[in-house]
């Protein structure tokens, strides 16, 4: 009886599990059929029946029939892909067809809408075989087509799927969407020339009407005029303003303004005087926000860029050099500016064009699947570019370099002339241009000698006879000198004996100058001086070749007692005996 009365226990726990399962299943089931489509009690009453031609099943031939039935101006039909259940029932059939003809012109002239890209499954669910979309699989019952603009407000184009009772679900633009037409339409219909133009230029070919063909080629060329117009004007304006930095400016952004007066001129015709098919307004529209970005950034470089020039006349000396440190770190961030200028007028017109074209929904997914294949491609390709692009970046940043910094680069004094993307442009002190990628640079060991202060400390050597006057020297080379206006803390100056042999000694004085270059020929001119202060008068203090006859010292001069020898290479004489 225990073991009768176990089983009976387990039977039942068994058959409890196993109902509550499928009473559990069922639900889930019935909640998922749910979400798979709005359930309403009737359709479209007041249209009657569909005809065949209209195809509902999926979104992608919902769209396509609706395109076609318009084309075809069978309005009547095409407003069975309407939703039209917001209308009472007696005007259904009167406005169906009205609001489907104007929704046919709204798509068409809208948004480049691509109906190959459209789900062609009944359920719209997301097909990704890398399985790397979160949605992947799950029925919709709800797409977005377009998002319109129409008095300053967006608008939806969405279609939804629907069912009656136990028949078989269709897809229909929802009711909000046909609601929001008549006000698109007046936004994005037909402008007032398209009414004279002739029904037979009306029909379709290819992407374009007929009519479309023959306008754009026209409309371009009246936009051609417009930049000419402009482009004329413009220079005849900097021929008017004085000489100088307006008169730079103003020539410099020639093109860069007849490109943003175009772009706004063909806007505003687009939107108010012609208006094209998606397919022309979408490409018109897209080139013309990347052209009216580019002009933009074009008129902020060429503002820099005058800047920079402006203060290089300014600031610069003589040799090239900014008077001071300030001056050398602001043209060193203006040039910054530059850069920064360029990659954000890039990024931002990559971003919109990219955006508009829906290549990220179109392609999105493969590109995420082969992002690191991409990664690695570009790696290497652009390692070289990418690489001088962030060592700019760098140079910028901790400013070890500056706008005309004084530097010594692998032997050769050079001027910062200019910190690019990818290059530096040095002046070589004989006045050629050293081009220099920024990656060699900053890999190499440089000298600058403006980063503190262009202050230097220079010597100059002379080698004289044993018998030349060090004091004299000195005086002289004091005098000498401080006449120099580049010698500078004149507290410093001195003259010592640093070397010497059996026949001569090396005479070393020391200067400090303002800067490098500065210093360098301040020295030039004291030794000239020096030197010319020896030859006339005390040629005998020029070193020359000694033949000693005999040990005793030669250097007390000449008399009675004084050995004899016999001197060569006398600056004075060429050869005598004493």
């Amino acid at each position: 009886m225990k073991k009768n009365g176990a089983w009976r226990l387990w039977l039942m726990a068994a058959a409890v599990v196993i109902f509550s399962s499928l009473g559990m299943a069922q639900a889930q089931d019935e909640g998922g059929e749910e979400t798979r489509w709005f359930s309403i009690d009737s359709l479209n009453a007041g249209l009657g029946e569909a005809p065949k031609a209209v195809k509902r099943t999926t979104p992608r031939e919902a769209v396509r029939s609706f395109l076609t039935l318009t084309e075809k101006e069978d309005f009547d039909a095409a407003a069975h892909v309407l939703n039209l259940s917001e209308l009472p029932p007696a005007e259904r059939r009167k406005q169906g067809s009205q609001l489907a003809k104007q929704l046919a012109e709204v798509l068409t002239r809208g948004e480049w809408l691509k109906v190959s890209n459209l789900s062609g499954r009944q359920d719209a669910a997301i097909e990704d075989p890398a399985g790397k979309h979160p949605q992947t699989g799950v029925p919709r019952r709800n797409l977005k087509l377009a998002a319109l603009t129409a008095e300053g407000e967006t608008y939806d184009i969405r279609l939804g799927r629907y069912r009656v009772d136990d028949k078989e679900p269709v897809w229909l633009f929802m009711p909000d969407s046909v609601l929001s037409v008549p006000m698109l339409y007046e936004e994005y219909g037909p402008s007032v020339l398209e009414e004279y133009i002739p029904e037979r230029l009306k029909a379709p070919l290819g992407i374009l009407k007929i009519w479309e063909w023959i306008a754009i080629p026209i409309f371009l060329l009246a936009v051609g005029l417009v930049g000419m117009g402009i482009h004329y004007l413009v220079g005849l304006m900097a021929r008017w303003l004085p000489s100088g930095s307006r008169t730079i400016f103003v020539e410099r952004i020639r093109m860069p303004v007849v490109l943003i007066v175009v772009s706004l001129v063909t806007q505003m015709a687009l939107d108010y005087v012609v208006s094209f098919s998606a397919a022309a307004t979408t490409t018109f529209r897209v080139l013309l926000i990347a052209i009216l970005a580019w002009g933009g950034g074009a008129i902020a470089l060429r503002l820099v860029d005058t800047l920079m020039l402006k203060m290089t006349r300014q600031l610069v000396e003589k040799d090239g050099a900014p008077q001071s440190r300030e001056d050398r770190r602001l043209l060193t961030s203006l040039y910054a500016l530059r850069r920064l200028i360029i990659l954000i007028m890039v990024t931002v017109v990559s971003i919109y064009v990219l955006s508009k074209i829906q290549l990220f929904e179109s392609m999105g997914l493969s590109l995420l699947a082969s992002a690191s294949v991409l990664t690695v491609l570009v790696g290497i390709a652009g390692q070289a570019v990418l690489g001088n692009i962030l060592s700019s970046f760098q140079l910028s940043l901790a400013k070890p370099i500056r706008i005309g910094d004084l530097i010594e680069f692998e032997g050769q004094w050079c001027y910062v002339e200019g910190i690019f993307y990818t290059f530096i442009r040095l002046r070589v002190w004989n006045e050629r241009r050293l081009i220099v990628p920024v990656t060699y640079f900053v890999s190499r060991s440089f000298e600058n000698l403006s980063v503190k202060s262009t202050v230097e400390y220079r010597s100059l050597e002379m080698t004289l006879h044993l018998s030349a006057d060090i004091q004299c020297l000195r005086e002289k080379f004091l005098e000498y000198a401080k006449e120099e206006e580049d010698v500078i803390q004149h507290h410093k100056l001195s003259c010592y004996v640093t070397g010497q042999t059996e026949m001569a000694q090396t005479v070393a004085f020391y200067l400090m100058t303002s800067d490098p270059y500065s210093g360098w020929i301040a020295e030039m001119n004291l030794r000239e001086r020096l030197m010319a202060f020896i030859r006339d008068n005390h040629p005998e203090w020029w070193p020359r070749g000694v033949m000693v006859i005999s040990q005793q010292d030669i250097a007390r001069g000449e008399g009675p007692n004084s050995p004899k020898v016999t001197m060569t290479d006398s600056p004075s004489e060429g050869h005598h005996g004493n």
